[in-house]
């Protein structure tokens, strides 16, 4: 079995226990953590761009990172949700190819895995305030970052594998497209991982070829090719997934979080987030105050 398998870990953010009504009713949702729930009572949707998903008592649902999607709710629904993030040395998702909502029969045990890491990990919920305005999302942030460094190791480890237990399910589904790296070709791979660690420059195509030693017009082709996407592409793509982390974990400025990300000025940004996201930046902001 290949070892670059286990090269992803997920890290808990949030797991809770609600009963929602018809205030949960948003559209555009886009977050920089993944969402697992599992439904016991009442009935509820998701839709994407693939189609309408319900949400019914006895499933699982996955929505991984940066997947949009609407969140509705028409009179009652009451759910155990996990959030977590992914971290992965070369910054590419183990759903990189699956930006969609899934849904599966949940188990027994799969119930059980999900009270077992509530019951271990107490006041993980997000609702902390009444008022969204008021939601310190960096503090918190923080604050559940710690918490994760303080649980005891038998915790840690245990809340990794169940994560990596649910998540192995959606992996099985006929519909999952498994990224493959070893087709990819090692320069194409060392670009990416170069992208990933430097979102904070001026990155230009004419760079990255030089970095290779190829050809800018044959690495763009080359690059397009294995990625499915043109350099320049990619490039604010991951500039904006980094963006809209920073805007739902941190209270920064999004002329700071612009600087943080490469762009040299605000409406250029501007301009590329709402590309890409489909939202200006303080269109996402506020979404990311009031979805729970």
């Amino acid at each position: 079995m290949s070892k670059n398998i286990f090269k992803y870990y997920f890290s808990l953010l949030h797991i809770d226990y609600v009963k929602l009504n018809q205030k949960w009713n948003f559209n555009n949702v886009i977050s920089p953590y993944y969402r697992l729930y599992y439904i016991d009572e009442g009935m509820g949707s998701i839709s994407d761009n693939s189609g309408k998903l319900i949400l019914e008592p006895g499933f699982l649902y996955l929505i991984p990172s940066f997947t949009i999607c609407n969140l509705n709710c028409e009179k009652y629904l009451s759910q155990y949700f996990i959030q977590f993030f992914e971290e992965s040395p070369d910054g590419i998702s183990l759903f990189n190819q699956n930006r969609n909502v899934m849904k599966l029969p949940a188990t027994e045990t799969d119930i059980t895995l999900i009270k077992q890491m509530l019951q271990n990990n107490p006041g993980r919920g997000i609702n902390r305030s009444d008022n969204p305005e008021v939601y310190e999302k960096e503090a918190y942030y923080k604050e559940y970052q710690a918490l994760n460094k303080e649980l005891k190791l038998h915790l840690k480890f245990e809340n990794q594998g169940t994560l990596l237990l649910l998540i192995s399910k959606f992996l099985s589904t006929k519909n999952f497209k498994p990224s493959t790296p070893q087709s990819t070709p090692s320069k194409i791979l060392d670009t990416m991982s170069y992208i990933q660690l430097h979102l904070d420059k001026n990155l230009t195509i004419a760079e990255l070829a030089q970095r290779v030693n190829q050809n800018q017009d044959y690495f763009s082709k080359q690059f397009l090719i294995h990625t499915g996407q043109r350099p320049l592409n990619y490039i604010h793509e991951k500039k904006i997934e980094r963006a809209q982390y920073l805007i739902a974990t941190t209270n920064k400025t999004f002329l700071e979080i612009a600087l943080d990300t490469g762009f040299s000025n605000l409406p250029h940004f501007s301009k590329i987030f709402k590309q890409i996201v489909s939202l200006t930046p303080g269109e996402y902001r506020s979404q990311n105050n009031q979805v729970k």
